[in-house]
């Protein structure tokens, strides 16, 4: 009976305008909804998953503002048991590497973790990096990008997909996985679910509460950091292809060039 972890984000709403602050270049939150990651939904379905067919326990875990807890509310809904949050002035405008130092820092207050799921990237970082960091941090096995889940006694194993092709993988608990959209279809919250998130437990920790410190994280600390930015550009007409002869080989050319084939 695996006690399963799944890491959730709050992010800018897809559909919303989504800025950087001018002054940091960090998230203007101000400027947009904000949500629960989609990829996140995912995540919480494979491990509510997993509880359905092998028991065990769901805790959904968040670091950010105290709004977050909107997102962690919304996992709930969907099923898990219960959450946490690691809330700090301290912690805004961490780059991936403190960022999963300190969610290593809230795993460390949740015992009896056997299994940590995530998305494979966020929508507003876009990294994909923070599950292989805390497997460095946490000293346990990750696979990444799966496309399918399967836990089989003490062991999980999957589909893993890239660009390269698609891999079996194994790896015994404790592990982190992340997984891709193409793993499930996320349920959706029913009335009674929503209403059942509102009694559930949420733990509320700061930097006080945890092992990770203030000098480690935070826009000042980060080892990478955002110096300019530029608007997305402007959609263009695409590349025409003229047929004259050749154009079936010349659009199969094109879509290698891109990697769709």
């Amino acid at each position: 009976m695996p006690n399963i972890v799944v890491l959730v984000k709050q992010v800018p709403d897809t559909y919303s305008e989504r800025k950087l602050r001018e002054d940091d270049f960090t998230m203007d939150r101000e400027s947009s909804d904000v949500v629960l990651d989609e990829i996140n939904e995912n995540a919480v379905e494979a491990a509510l998953q997993i509880k359905e067919k092998h028991g065990g326990k769901v805790t959904v875990a968040t670091i950010g503002p105290e709004g977050a807890i909107d997102a962690l509310r919304k996992a709930l809904s969907m099923g898990a048991d219960d959450a946490v949050i690691l809330s700090d002035d301290a912690i805004a405008g961490s780059d991936a590497v403190q960022t999963g130092w300190a969610l290593s820092s809230v795993l460390d207050t949740i015992e009896g973790t056997d299994l940590i799921v995530a998305g494979n990237a966020s929508t507003d970082g876009g990294t994909g990096a923070v599950p292989a960091i805390l497997g460095v941090y946490r000293g346990l096995p990750v696979l990444s990008n799966l496309r399918s889940v399967e836990v089989d006694g003490s062991s999980i194993s999957g589909e893993r997909e890239t660009e390269d092709g698609i891999y079996q993988v194994k790896a015994n608990l404790p592990a982190i996985i992340s997984v891709t959209e193409k793993a499930n279809s996320p349920r959706f919250a029913s009335f009674k679910g929503i209403m059942a998130a509102k009694k559930k437990p949420v733990a509320k920790l700061t930097l006080d509460d945890v092992a990770a410190e203030a000098e480690q994280v935070g826009a000042e600390n980060a080892a990478t950091a955002v110096t300019a930015v530029a608007p997305k550009p402007e959609k263009t007409a695409g590349e025409i292809i003229t047929d004259d002869g050749n154009g079936a080989a010349k659009v199969v050319e094109y879509l290698k060039a891109q990697k769709f084939i």
